[in-house]
């Protein structure tokens, strides 16, 4: 979301600098410095999202300097508190876009403690005889970050139901067709690679047969959680139908990439699954050799012949396929 956002927020910058230069004759050029300090401040944020594990704690600091840029403007500039003091709602529209509510609501109680700061530290004795003119603004930060924070989680669970299976939490094909565009244009610039493993559970269909599909779903949800549990927070897995899962590694070549699947198959084998069900996994694996634009489609069709190659070798394996291009698939033994 905050990459969408980088494009949409250099245009908001734009605004306010025609805005603050327009404006300068009366309320003084002391905010166009501020301003250029708040881009910088998320231009840092921005490179450091991609490197560290919580990116968003850079990101919310980035916010939180731009609310602190805010505040040294309203203090500085001549206009009036009241006129100035709005500028603290534009930054809370963003808030629902990035965080949780937990943030939603950290970001609001700091705008409203640098909001007050700079409303009675520049002149208390006119908030005391006419509190409007802190009460109003204070008011307006709420109401935005209700009404953005309502609005955004109310289309986050509609294209979630969307998106999302149903029964094991995790993504489906609909929300892989959306993420292949934007995997195959990381992989150009990055120039990184992108590992896939297919899973397959082997012969599912006797538990189906043995204990009911009311329990073959139970398997199906706790094989999700595993999987989920080994991934990192930007590799994603998708329930691709019936038993057969796909994991999505961003920047990960072959090596890696079937480090972790042997990871997943090991995990589900010693899992203990409910009515004594012993279950083993087969997978393949493949990945996109880098400075070149990801074909998605021949990558998949490769981690699919290494995972046919899996089942055709005994199952309970991890079969590797490679860069994707001519070569056989290799075997690794459970």
């Amino acid at each position: 979301m905050d990459r969408r956002l980088q494009n949409v927020r250099l245009m908001t910058f734009g605004v306010l600098a025609v805005a603050f230069i327009a404006c300068g004759p009366w309320i003084g050029w002391q905010t166009l410095p501020l301003l250029f300090f708040a881009g910088i401040f998320f231009a840092l944020a921005d490179g450091r999202a991609e490197k560290v594990k919580r990116p968003e704690y850079w990101i919310f600091g980035a916010w939180v300097g731009a609310q602190l840029m805010i505040a040294a403007a309203v203090l500085l500039t001549d206009a009036p508190e009241l006129i100035s003091a709005i500028w603290f709602a534009l930054p809370i529209v963003t808030l629902s876009t990035r965080f949780s509510t937990r943030g939603v609501v950290a970001g609001v109680l700091i705008t409203l403690a640098l909001l007050c700061g700079v409303m009675l530290g520049s002149d208390a004795d006119a908030v005391w005889d006419y509190p409007p003119i802190l009460l109003m603004p204070a008011a307006l930060v709420c109401g935005v970050a209700i009404l953005s924070t309502v609005l955004m989680f109310s289309d986050l669970k509609y294209r979630s139901e969307s998106v999302i299976d149903p029964l094991t939490g995790l993504l489906n094909r609909k929300a892989l067709e959306n993420r292949i565009a934007e995997l195959s244009q990381q992989s150009l610039t990055a120039d990184a690679p992108v590992g896939l493993v297919c899973c397959d559970l082997d012969h599912f269909k006797r538990v189906n047969d043995s204990v009911g599909h009311r329990s073959g779903d139970d398997v199906l949800v706790r094989v999700a959680d595993i999987i989920r549990g080994q991934l990192r927070a930007f590799e994603l897995a998708y329930r691709t139908g019936g038993e057969e899962f796909l994991v999505v590694l961003p920047g990960l070549g072959t090596a890696e990439t079937a480090e972790l699947a042997e990871r997943i198959r090991a995990a589900v084998a010693r899992h203990p699954f409910p009515h004594g069900i012993a279950l083993t996994m087969s997978c393949g694996v493949s990945a996109s050799g880098s400075g070149r634009r990801l074909d998605f489609e021949a990558l998949w069709t490769s981690v699919d012949e290494a995972l046919y190659e899996a089942k055709r070798e005994g199952r309970d394996r991890v079969s590797v396929a490679g860069p994707v291009g001519p070569g056989a698939a290799v075997a690794l033994s459970a």
